[in-house]
Parts: C-alpha cells; sequence; structure tokens
C-alpha cells in the first residue's frame, strides 16, 4: 500500500500525530484539575481515585478488542469513530455536575483513548516501507511526548483563568482538526478476510488486563498484601492464563500467540515496556520536584518539562541514521545506555539543586528515550502483517501500558517510603503527622499552617532523597535495557515485513 500512496503517506502521520496528542493532553491533564473538582463536585478521596481509574480500567481493557475492530471493520473507520467518542466525552466530562457523571464520562473518554492508540499504531505498519517506518513511528512516538509538557502548560493557563472544566475543552479543537485530516489524508485499510469473532479471547483478555490494571492500582494505594490488591491482580493473572489457553485451542483466535515467537516483536515490547517504567520515574516525581521543591505552579513545571522533549525531538530526528549506520541492536543500546546515565545523573540531586541540573539531565534522558523507543517499537510493529496489525499493535500497546501501570506503583511506593523515611517530625502534632506523611504537598500544607520553616525544609529534603532513589531504580531500569537489547533484540529488524515474519513464525514451528 505504501507504493501507492505517495507524498500523502505523510499527511496521513500529520493526522496519526494529532490524533496521539489528544490521548497525550488527558494523560496529564487530570491531575491539575483534582482540586478544583473536588470542591465544586464535593468528591470524596475514593470519588477521586474513581476519576483516574474509571478511564485507566476501560483504557487497558479495550486495546485488544479496538485493534481487532480495525483489522475486521477498517482502521479509518474505526478511528474515526474513536476520535467522535473522544470528543463528546470530553464535553460531557467538562460539563459535568456530579461525580458520578464525571466519572462516567471519564470511563467512555477510556474507550475512546482504547480505540485510537492500537488503530493509530496498526496503520504505521500497513503505510510504510521498512525504511520510512522507523520516522513515522518517531514522529507519533513524539508528538505524544510533546503532549506530556503542553497539557499542564495549556492547563495551567486555562485553570488560572477559567473553571475547571475548561481542560476538558482543549481536547475538543484538537479532536475535530485530527477529525478532518484523518478524514482527508489516511487510507483505509483492514485485514484481506475477516476472522469469526472470538468471544472467549474477547472476554478473558479484557477482564485480566482490567483486573490486573485495578490490582496494581491498587498496590501503589493500599499496599501489595491488602486484599483488594491480590484478588483482583491474581483474578487478573488467572484470566490471562486461561485467555492463553483458549487462544491456543480455538480455531480462529483472537491473538495469533505465535507472534510472541519473533524475537523482533517480543523484544521490541518488552523494551518499550521497560521504556514506559522509566517513563514514570521522570513524569510522576519531576513535577512534585518542581512545584514543591522550586516553588513553581502547575503551568511552570510543564515548561520545565520542555528540555526533555527537545532531546527527544533530537534523539527522534537522528534516530533512523543511527540505526541504520550501526544496527538497530546498537542504536537501541545506545539510548538506553543514554537515558540510564541521565537518570543516574539526576539522582545526585540536592536541595540546594536548581533548574540547570534539572535541565540537563532531562534534556540527556529525552535524547536516549528518542534514540531507542522509536527503533524498539519499529522491531515490534515491523513484525505484523497487515492481517493482523490491528490486534498485534492492540497487544504491544496493553503490554507496555500494563508496564506503566507496575511502573507507577511499584516506583509510588519507593518514592512514598524514601519520603517516609527521612521525614523529622520531631514537634509536629500527632493528629498533623498522617498528613505530612501522605505526601509532600500535605506536608508542606501543615508546615505553613504550624508555622515551621523547619518542618518545611524536612519535608523538602525528603522528598528530594526519595526523588533520588526513584530515579537510581529507574536508572537500573535502563541498564536492564541495554543487557535486553544487546542480548535479545535482533541484529537486522528493517526486514520485518509479512513475508519474513511469516517465514520466522515457521522456522520456530519447525524447531
Amino acid at each position: 500500500m505504501s507504493a501507492d500512496l505517495g507524498a500523502r503517506r505523510w499527511w496521513a502521520v500529520g493526522a496519526l500525530v494529532l490524533a496521539s496528542m489528544v490521548v497525550g493532553f488527558d494523560v496529564t491533564i487530570l491531575s491539575l484539575a483534582l482540586p478544583a473538582m473536588a470542591d465544586d463536585l464535593g468528591a470524596n478521596n475514593v470519588e477521586l481515585q474513581w476519576f483516574v481509574t474509571s478511564y485507566t480500567l476501560v483504557f487497558a481493557a479495550g486495546m485488544i478488542p479496538a485493534g481487532m475492530l480495525g483489522d475486521r471493520f477498517g482502521r479509518k473507520k474505526v478511528l474515526l469513530a474513536a476520535l467522535v467518542i473522544f470528543g463528546i466525552s470530553s464535553l460531557a466530562c467538562a460539563y459535568a455536575t456530579t461525580s458520578g457523571t464525571f466519572i462516567g464520562a471519564r470511563a467512555v473518554l477510556g474507550l475512546g483513548a482504547a480505540l485510537i492508540m492500537p488503530t493509530t499504531l496498526s496503520l504505521l505498519p500497513v503505510m510504510f516501507s521498512d525504511e520510512e517506518r522507523p520516522k513515522a513511528i518517531g514522529a507519533v512516538a513524539g508528538a505524544a511526548m510533546l503532549a506530556y509538557p503542553l497539557g499542564p502548560i495549556l492547563g495551567g493557563y486555562l485553570l488560572n483563568h477559567f473553571w475547571w472544566g475548561s481542560v476538558f475543552l482543549i481536547n475538543v479543537p484538537v479532536v475535530i482538526l485530527a477529525f478532518l485530516a484523518v478524514s482527508a489524508w489516511l487510507p483505509e485499510s483492514k485485514a484481506k478476510e475477516a476472522k469469526p469473532f472470538d468471544v472467549g479471547g474477547l472476554v478473558f483478555s479484557s477482564v485480566g488486563l482490567a483486573a490486573m490494571t485495578y490490582g496494581v492500582i491498587q498496590g501503589g494505594e493500599k499496599g501489595w498484601t491488602d486484599v483488594t490488591t491480590l484478588v483482583p491482580t491474581l483474578g487478573g493473572i488467572l484470566a490471562i492464563v486461561i485467555f492463553v489457553f483458549w487462544e491456543k485451542r480455538t480455531a480462529d483466535p483472537l491473538v495469533d500467540l505465535s507472534l510472541f515467537r519473533s524475537a523482533r516483536f517480543t523484544s521490541g515490547t518488552m523494551l518499550g515496556t521497560v521504556i514506559n517504567f522509566t517513563m514514570f520515574g521522570v513524569l510522576f516525581t519531576m513535577p512534585q520536584y518542581y512545584q514543591a521543591v522550586l516553588g513553581t505552579d502547575a503551568m511552570g513545571s510543564g515548561f520545565r518539562l520542555l528540555p526533555m522533549v527537545g532531546g527527544l525531538l533530537v534523539g527522534v530526528t537522528v534516530a533512523n541514521k543511527v540505526a541504520k549506520a550501526l544496527g538497530p541492536k546498537t542504536a537501541v543500546g545506545i539510548g538506553f545506555a543514554l537515558l540510564a546515565a541521565a537518570l543516574f545523573y539526576g539522582a545526585t540531586t540536592d536541595i540546594d539543586s536548581g533548574t540547570g541540573l534539572a535541565a540537563a539531565w532531562t534534556a540527556a534522558y529525552g535524547l536516549g528515550l528518542g534514540i531507542a523507543l522509536p527503533t524498539a517499537m519499529d522491531a515490534a510493529l515491523g513484525a505484523l502483517s497487515e492481517d493482523s496489525a490491528g490486534v498485534g499493535s492492540g497487544v504491544n500497546q496493553s503490554i507496555r501500558t500494563l508496564g506503566g501501570s507496575f511502573g507507577a506503583a511499584i516506583l509510588g511506593s519507593v518514592l512514598n517510603s524514601g519520603y517516609r523515611g527521612k521525614l523529622d517530625l520531631d514537634g509536629v502534632p500527632e493528629q498533623a503527622q498522617g498528613a505530612v506523611k501522605d505526601s509532600v504537598f500535605g506536608g508542606l500544607a501543615v508546615a505553613r499552617a504550624i508555622k515551621s520553616n523547619g518542618l518545611a525544609e524536612s519535608v523538602r529534603s525528603a522528598y528530594v532523597h526519595a526523588l533520588d532513589v526513584v530515579l537510581v531504580v529507574s536508572g537500573g531500569l535502563g541498564l536492564l535495557g541495554v543487557l535486553l537489547a544487546v542480548v535479545w533484540l535482533p541484529r537486522h529488524v528493517g526486514q520485518s515485513t509479512a513475508k519474513t515474519a511469516e517465514s520466522e513464525h515457521e522456522a520456530a514451528d519447525a524447531v
């Protein structure tokens, strides 16, 4: 198909970039609005948690079915429908008047996101040759990352001037532009033959991914031995195990499990998951550092993430050249080595460090990210045939998203442990100590209330210590990425056409 599209396929990438940014904005923007929403909607802590969780669960459960819908009915049709769903549910979020209404609108928003992401990724191996695909992946990945700092910048401005619902209205003009661009420039594609619906596969995969995601979220909130963590986590694992057995025995499986015999797909997906894991260490901890320690607002913290985006854009630009010159295995290894070194450098932050140090190491992290991510994703997506691009992309995205959820829970626990272990609570009223331990912002609020500069200093120092520990752990994961790339990633991944993938599966079957 790529040969027939000519220059139009790069205009189509622009449409996919807009679609990716729609989802990226929403990832970072809700946290800014939560305090105002709690007051206006009268939401309690449980409802605030479900503001986030309702979106995440539907997003996790919906990606594999979404990929199947694209393969079966047409990826362009599904993407257009997804944008409409995302736009309407964004409006519903903005004008919600009760917590229940907002939670329902967020769940539908998660469905729209679940339809957008795998469909967007599945179009790239269909539209582009092996030569051009890494550039297209880099463009879409760069756009998604650009939305992370832009979300807080735009959202912070809107919250300073308008009501909380305005942050969700950001999605609407982007959705309209993306819809028009997709309609005009994106070619239609789908599987040559529509397979029967694998109802069992749909149910087991969706339930398993949703349950595991919920369990991981609860693990970060309530601990890994809590019953609300163990039951959904173990239930989710059981559902995934049943899913695997079901797929092996059904005549027309939802997911062709032989795909995991492809070293390109499996190693590329795992490397992307490691990247998602490390990204939490940066994107969750650094905005809090900027606001609590350096004293910026949400918009200011967004601006301070721009060096990372700058590094990312440079990395994405040179990634294909590095991969061509040195090979994909070496390119991904270099990318992971850079981001690991940057994270270890960031772990030298102390209470007196300023924006300069943060800008330097986040820019270097972005550079490593920009080199590693497109090349690793190209390995995974390039192993997909045109008929399985949607489901395969959904599987890839589901695994990476679940890895990000584990990263959030595990690194969140590391952050909380490091923070609480360094607090000095001498002189703090016993009834206020829980708020201090809860978060750095809670600690600073108590310090202001009791007018204690010493407590404020202790809270900031404890958070910086916890930040450094998280970055060390994330840096260790970066080194794991280097090892995985060197040992597991095939030396040549650019020849990943459908025929090559099929022959690789046949070779594996012969073994």
